[in-house]
């Protein structure tokens, strides 16, 4: 298996979205996520993968839901059942990106290797979060502030933790 990266932006009290959607505009974290992610396999949920207006392009969509008759049409999506599953369909020493939603970052952060987080710096009112980082369990190793500026209504950091070793 790969390196497995959990990729998320989320508010100060850990807040991702509510009604299946973000609660920011945050253009260059878009592209962040997008040069990050583009060329690798992306696990998701299937609300986050239905709040897409489209598949995202040069990407491998593999898609968890409980439902055992969702289907999707889609050339580059895969529709599994568990992260269990999802993770087996990743080829070996392929880095694998687990996109969300919050109960999908609950069950990553088990087996996730890396954290890549875009603080967003403020309190939003959401229905969807994403779990503690617990400081024993990961280590922060860069971290990347980003002002408030004309395209950007929020301060925001790019922080990367990796899983602490034994």
């Amino acid at each position: 298996m790969g390196t497995i990266i959990m990729i998320a932006a989320a508010g100060e009290d850990n807040a991702l979205g509510k009604d299946n959607k973000l609660l920011w505009h945050l253009p260059d974290d878009f592209k962040r996520f997008k040069r990050l992610t583009t060329g690798h396999p992306i696990i998701m949920g299937r609300k986050t993968f239905e709040s897409f207006p489209k598949p995202l392009a040069n990407r491998r969509h593999i898609i968890i839901s409980r439902n055992r008759t969702y289907k999707v049409s889609c050339e580059d999506c895969l529709v599994v059942h568990s992260l269990e599953e999802a993770l087996q369909q990743v080829p070996e020493d392929t880095p694998v990106y687990i996109i969300g939603g919050g109960e999908l970052y609950a069950q990553g952060m088990i087996v996730a290797d890396t954290l890549e987080i875009t603080r967003v710096h403020g309190t939003f009112e959401a229905d969807t979060y994403f779990p503690e980082i617990d400081r024993k369990v990961w280590t922060l190793t860069t971290e990347e502030y980003h002002p408030e500026d004309e395209n950007h209504a929020y301060a925001f950091s790019y922080r990367t933790y990796v899983r602490n070793t034994l």
